[in-house]
């Protein structure tokens, strides 16, 4: 309601001065930071001031008076030097907000949101959560809203970190395909585990003897090329982590709709449709000379940033004709956006607990009808911050083939690292220099085998929880415990990951991530939880809900909300959909997280003020259970949105 009423005041106030005075300007609405003047204001006269050369104060009196009847809102007035302060009818919000409203109309378009992207070549990590989770929590957001979103994660099976499992499969380990197969099927070796110990051992050994550098480019070019054994082993080890992979986002909530592999953009001919693109409008020369002699490239004013003073071009094939990860993106992007003229084949690599259809890119026909991927009118790329310069590469290849439109809707969805605390890596048994302990953080490599993996994170963080549910309901089935404790697990680990804003860096530690007291998941969950308390306490007492429809009238609603503390309490908790929209804008998942922590303040502050099922006024009792269900409705849907689940029992 409160976003309604928003949009109200702005559509009134942009029709009156276009029909006022002929101008069409941004109506900017804002929340007074006193709550003693109103609900919102608008600083519309001082935009106004300078084109009708009028004092602000005298503008915003004839607006506030002049202003046709705006339904919810019962007055506006002139403050300070012409600010128009709005205060809401406030029987009629409660009187609305009782009756629900309808779910926002569907956005025009398709936004496709790209997100995980962990390379098909070892176990997940902690830092690979950090992506899934923004993008998922942000596909979560953009529902909410009404919009179209598609979820698609790129599966990069052909590039250089899964051909360096494969080199060190065929070359360190001189296993056959056959003997990998043998890996993935026995039950004793996690292989995406084992797969990253290999990594961090022939990464060692590149190290040692860079001779051996020949075992990565024969392993790509037999893997490009088709040629067996490399290629048979690198669709083993690519294919088996991608469905772990899958199970441990999946333990997360976070599920998509397609996976686009690289080795499609490659055999069905994507990269030479826009390679020929690329060539035709002159976005890419051949380079005759200097280092890259025999490259194709862009050159450096086509993506330089005003004030770099880098001159290099970017390399999109290189001399020995292999295209780099950009020239694919490139291609990928503009398939995105439906302007490559091809298509993937499809097939369904799996069905999800509730009924959602994965689907995975092939270059097989495939019988029967797959759903329409692609052809979006906005995409997001989540993708790190150390990627923003590949990112700005792909962004001017969009807008050097003449493709403006798209471009500006090509958004890097950027965000920082996640690192590991000095604490942290004492804690694994990971040694570091007097040096490195001094730092606030260590940056997580997989290359050298440092990290959190993120399956043992999430076990970590179910065994501490299992811990606290077993000492609060000890009577319980260890599999109800355990199903608890996996709630209040993964609410703390997505909370975790969304409070922070995503130009922070996060310095994972585990004391922190595993507390169950301030600004944490469990502690929104608690609040969630202790409202619906109070309806099974009314149950177990042999009563019922009130039919607060009935009970309730506006007049009721008048005389509860005429208290301070209730209406500010109501206005607060109201307020989701505004939260959603300004963290879209923003691209801030962090402020809905923000919001939820701040509602489960304030309905523990409204549990301890006021004794709901013992307050003797009748009208009152009843206003105050309406009032927790409304909270425990919207804590449990802001909740949902950031793909925190409220468990039964805490």
């Amino acid at each position: 309601m409160y976003l309604t009423l928003e949009q109200r005041v702005r559509d009134a106030f942009a029709a009156h001065i276009r029909n006022a005075y002929s101008l069409d300007i941004p109506i900017v609405v804002e929340q007074p930071r006193d709550a003693q003047f109103g609900e919102l204001a608008l600083p519309a006269a001082f935009a106004l001031a300078k084109q009708l050369r009028q004092p602000p104060r005298k503008i915003a009196s004839e607006l506030a008076s002049a202003i046709a009847p705006i339904p919810g809102i019962a007055e506006l007035e002139v403050a300070g030097n012409g600010y128009i302060n709005v205060r809401f009818d406030r029987a009629a919000y409660a009187a609305a907000l009782l009756q629900g409203e309808p779910a926002p109309p569907p956005a025009p378009g398709k936004i496709i949101v790209e997100h995980t992207n962990i390379n098909p070549n070892k176990a997940a990590h902690i830092g690979h959560l950090r992506n899934a989770v923004l993008g998922d929590a942000f596909v979560r957001m953009l529902r909410a809203r009404g919009h179209q979103v598609e979820v698609q994660n790129y599966i990069d099976n052909t590039g250089v970190q899964v051909a360096d499992v494969v080199a060190g499969f065929h070359f360190l380990e001189n296993k056959t395909p056959e003997d990998v197969s043998a890996l993935i099927a026995d039950p004793a070796v996690r292989f995406d585990y084992y797969c990253w110990d290999l990594y961090a051992r022939i990464s060692r050994h590149y190290e040692t003897d860079p001779a051996a550098l020949h075992w990565r480019a024969e392993t790509l070019h037999s893997i490009e090329e088709g040629r067996a054994p490399l290629v048979e082993i690198g669709h083993l080890v690519a294919d088996a982590i991608v469905e772990l992979h899958l199970n441990t986002m999946l333990r997360l909530g976070v599920q998509y709709d397609v996976l686009p592999r690289e080795s499609e953009i490659l055999h069905l001919q994507f990269w030479a449709t826009a390679f020929e693109l690329l060539k035709q409008r002159g976005v890419i020369h051949l380079e005759s000379e200097g280092k890259n002699a025999g490259c194709w490239v862009m050159p450096a004013e086509a993506f330089r940033e005003s004030g770099e003073d880098t001159e290099d071009s970017k390399v999109i094939v290189r001399s020995n004709g292999t295209v780099t990860y950009v020239g694919k993106d490139i291609a990928y992007q503009l398939w995105k956006f439906g302007l490559l003229g091809r298509d993937f084949r499809y097939r369904r690599l799996r069905t999800y607990p509730d009924g959602h259809e994965l689907w995975v890119s092939t270059d097989e026909p495939q019988p029967g009808l797959a759903p329409s991927f692609g052809g979006g009118s906005r995409v997001y790329n989540v993708i790190d911050v150390r990627q923003s310069y590949l990112q700005r590469v792909v962004q001017a290849g969009l807008r050097a083939l003449g493709c403006e439109r798209e471009a500006e809707n090509s958004i890097h969805f950027a965000y920082e690292m996640v690192a590991l605390s000095p604490r942290c890596c004492a804690e694994l048994g990971i040694e570091l220099s007097e040096e490195d302990r001094r730092r606030p953080y260590i940056e997580v490599s997989g290359r050298k085998g440092l990290g959190v993996k993120a399956d043992d994170f999430i076990d970590a963080l179910l065994d501490k929880a299992l811990e606290e549910v077993r000492s609060r309901h000890p009577n319980d089935s260890p599999e109800y415990q355990r199903s608890i404790a996996g709630c209040i697990a993964i609410g703390a680990l997505r909370y975790f990951l969304l409070k922070f804003t995503r130009a922070s860096v996060i310095a994972f530690d585990f004391q922190e991530a595993l507390a169950f007291e301030g600004e944490t998941g469990p502690y929104a969950q608690y609040a969630a939880v202790r409202a619906r308390n109070i309806f099974n306490k009314l149950r177990e007492r042999g009563e019922t809900l009130p039919d607060f429809a009935a009970a309730l009238s506006e007049p009721a609603f008048a005389r509860q909300l005429a208290s301070e503390d209730f209406w500010q309490v109501l206005l607060g908790a109201s307020q989701a959909d505004s939260v959603i929209e300004k963290a879209l804008a923003a691209g801030e998942p962090a402020h809905l997280a923000r919001y939820a922590f701040q509602l489960a303040q304030s309905f523990n502050n409204f549990y301890h003020q006021h004794h709901i099922l013992s307050e003797s006024d009748r009208e009152k009792r009843t206003f105050l259970l309406w009032m927790t269900q409304f909270f425990a409705s919207q804590l449990a849907r802001v909740l949902a949105i950031l793909g925190i689940d409220t468990p039964e029992v805490m």
